[in-house]
């Protein structure tokens, strides 16, 4: 009879252990999906994308108040000052210095006695960058008083099935015509001027370049934030 009540003990002892293990493991699974569904939701800290351009920057371009940056190249350096009456441009091109979108660009275009135009290449990471965010566009901001001048910077755009003259925002071009280029006056957007760096700009502009005025060897560069 002892024996029969010994056995009967052990019996419960290990079924209530088992099922002890059962609820930890069933409570570490329910954590574990829910861990999973966290990770689901995060996203990245910048939620830029095609749809929320200007809402996105409107509010990056009060947190970020930064107006001068500089470009360096293998010819010199160019300190740019981004006006703060283009808001969104000038959010967008601090935004692209800080994710460091530009220093795996190049100075690609070198047009005479015209423009240098940069911000782009054949390198992954830059296609990468530009997909990661939904190859947006920027809604023009023309500003009577922000001319094409000798040193303006300015924003690119496609000339074809564009009639809203929106911006590209990876690319940028600077004049460099002492006479400067009145005939993009409302066609581009003018967000900065050069404030120092026009002797590295001759430089630059005396290089080979090919048919496509693309430069026979690459100049690459690197942009940094100022103040």
């Amino acid at each position: 009879m002892k024996f029969s009540k010994l056995f009967y003990f052990f019996i419960f002892l290990f079924v209530f252990y088992q099922c002890k293990e059962e609820k930890k493991v069933e409570v570490t699974k329910k954590v574990n999906l829910k861990e999973k569904k966290v990770k689901k939701v995060i996203k990245r800290w910048d939620s830029l994308n095609s749809k929320n351009v200007e809402a996105f920057f409107t509010e990056y371009e009060k947190q970020n108040k930064e107006t001068k940056v500089i470009i360096k190249t293998k010819f010199g350096n160019i300190k740019l000052l981004l006006y703060d009456d283009t808001p969104i441009h000038r959010a967008n091109f601090i935004f692209l210095t800080k994710i460091k979108y530009f220093n795996t660009t190049e100075i690609y275009r070198v047009a005479k006695n015209f423009v240098i135009q940069g911000g782009n290449s054949d390198e992954t990471y830059t296609k990468q960058q530009r997909r990661l965010y939904g190859n947006y566009l920027i809604r023009p901001e023309f500003r009577k008083h922000r001319k094409h001048k000798y040193g303006a910077l300015a924003a690119t755009r496609h000339w074809e099935k564009n009639p809203n003259k929106l911006s590209n925002p990876f690319e940028f071009y600077i004049v460099h015509s002492r006479k400067g280029a009145h005939h993009l006056n409302n066609e581009h957007t003018v967000f900065g001027e050069v404030i120092s760096g026009f002797d590295t700009m001759d430089k630059i502009s005396k290089v080979k370049v090919g048919v496509d005025e693309w430069p026979t060897n690459d100049i690459h560069i690197t942009v940094e934030i100022l103040d």
